[in-house]
């Protein structure tokens, strides 16, 4: 079908420019035409009766009233095949890797969600090799969870080494706003880790253009359920969700809309809700689960405090490291007393030993604590976060279980622990014949 092309562009913004054109609809594509013949993408973003808004992918640089506008009929697509994996691509959809463009089997981004009535209940356990999480806050196929840090924490880090370490069958990486010597760490890690086969990239560096960063997690989501439609379990890793959030504030204010908290536009949950309800069990196919990255400088912070309305839970990351307390995976119930017998109970016990410990660090600032077992809790707690809390060492589950045994055995006797009978006799390791944890480290 012939597309009408328009040659009056009414206002240039900052990456925004408004047109008089009928019978166009929201999202929708079109093509901005320089007086050169270059072209450049926009879409649609607002309607007010014939006053058409739209945003520009490359941003308001170069735009000019002489510039045309032609609509494609469409809303933003992206190509599709099993021939994306180990592919990298631009936050519009096109590849940097030098790899050919995919043209066929186009896929709408921004879709609906998952219809409720094909999600199953959340039962399978996604593996990342990762202790403070395998152990104490079980990840879920389907969950959707962020990881709440500061700017300055290693968190694309842990994302990297998650994406080599998960057992999931697809790894879709979304980079937000990402510094490059970041984004070839993503890119050298999965390579050196041979898991670029299974991994797909969409990268957006902070020197490219806010609006293909707000397509990001789109593009990364749209792919993510093409293959967890073909049965695929699908791990999506979004990073950063606060740059995200910022990048649309920038394009609301461009826009004059009312400002909400902090600036933020008063669709924000909504925002954020309908990429995170993207995550879903499917019944008769595959899953999609996502971990998001929310940087924040509190948790009352307009980003992180919507975000904890719509996950199901939060790891928190403090230092360096993973805290167990204030970390939450609320669907964690559902399969950690299917993995291991001793699981749910050894991370009960462990959890009420090192808040002991922790009271014991208040009152050893009073001087109060001289007693043989809260020392040994002191000692107990530092070898917890030696062991357990650095995101970035390596430990099957089994392995992770065995090494709190070793922990368990190693500070306390059998009956201080808490745990049946059974268990103990099953799993307490003899003296001085530990699984995991080393002698030398101790």
């Amino acid at each position: 079908m012939l597309r009408k092309t328009y040659e009056r562009i009414d206002s240039i913004g900052r990456a925004i420019i408004t047109i008089e054109a009928k019978n166009v609809h929201n999202k929708e594509l079109a093509e901005v035409i320089y007086p050169d013949g270059k072209t450049a993408f926009a879409q649609v973003i607002a309607l007010d009766g014939h006053k058409v808004t739209l945003q520009l992918f490359g941003g308001g640089f170069g735009v000019s009233t002489d510039c045309k506008v032609r609509f494609l009929g469409h809303s933003v697509q992206v190509g599709f095949s099993d021939d994306m994996l180990g592919r990298v691509y631009a936050g519009n959809g096109q590849p940097i890797d030098g790899g050919p463009q995919l043209v066929s089997d186009m896929t709408r981004v921004a879709g609906p969600s998952i219809n409720p009535v094909k999600r199953l209940i959340p039962k399978n356990m996604i593996r990342t090799g990762v202790p403070m999480i395998d152990v104490f806050n079980t990840l879920v196929r389907s969950q959707k969870i962020p990881i709440f840090a500061s700017a300055g924490e290693p968190y694309n880090r842990l994302l990297a080494n998650v994406a080599t370490q998960t057992d999931a069958d697809v790894i879709i990486i979304g980079g937000v706003g990402l510094k490059y010597d970041e984004y070839h760490y993503f890119k050298e890690r999965i390579e050196e880790a041979g898991s670029k086969s299974k991994t797909i990239m969409f990268v957006h560096t902070h020197r490219d253009s806010i609006v293909e960063g707000l397509m990001v997690p789109d593009l990364a989501l749209a792919v993510g359920e093409r293959f967890a439609l073909q049965g695929k379990n699908v791990f999506v890793l979004l990073s950063d969700m606060t740059q995200w959030s910022d990048y649309l504030r920038q394009v609301a204010n461009a826009q004059d809309q009312i400002p909400a908290n902090q600036g933020y536009p008063g669709d924000l949950y909504s925002q954020l809700a309908s990429r995170y309800e993207k995550a879903a069990d499917i019944e008769g196919s595959g899953s999609l689960t996502i971990l998001g990255v929310t940087t924040m400088d509190d948790v009352t912070h307009p980003v992180p405090d919507n975000t904890g309305y719509i996950t199901e839970g939060q790891f928190f990351m403090k230092d360096g490291y993973l805290e167990l307390f204030g970390s939450l995976s609320r669907l964690k119930q559902q399969v950690n007393d299917k993995t291991r017998a001793d699981h749910r109970s050894i991370m009960n016990a462990m959890a009420r030993l090192l808040s002991e410990a922790e009271e014991r660090v208040k009152a050893q600032k009073f001087g109060s604590v001289k007693d043989e077992y809260s020392l040994r809790l002191l000692d107990y707690r530092k070898t917890f976060q030696r062991e357990l809390m650095d995101p970035f060492l390596y430990l099957e589950l089994e392995d992770a279980l065995d090494l709190c045994w070793d922990i368990l055995a190693n500070h306390f006797k059998k009956e201080e622990v808490g745990l049946s009978s059974d268990l103990v006799d099953a799993y307490w390791p003899k003296k001085g014949e530990f699984k995991i944890l080393k002698l030398q480290n101790l």
